[in-house]
């Protein structure tokens, strides 16, 4: 039986203004553009290690 994909939601809480710029482009690259902007993606290691490089901007919660 095929597996469900999990899905997360990411929400971006700080500006990235101030921040170096490769930040700047791991935000861009998940989606996010302005302040309070949502995405929902699937659960990947690729995915996860964007957010751990940019934890103190983003906020991650799993879609049920």
């Amino acid at each position: 039986m095929a597996e469900k994909k999990k899905k997360i939601r990411i929400t971006l809480t700080k500006s990235p203004i101030g921040y170096h710029f490769r930040q700047k482009a791991t935000v861009r690259a998940l989606g996010l553009r302005k302040l309070h902007h949502t995405v929902e993606h699937t659960d990947t290691p690729q995915i996860r290690g964007m957010i751990n490089k940019v934890s103190h901007l983003v906020t991650v919660e799993e879609v049920k």
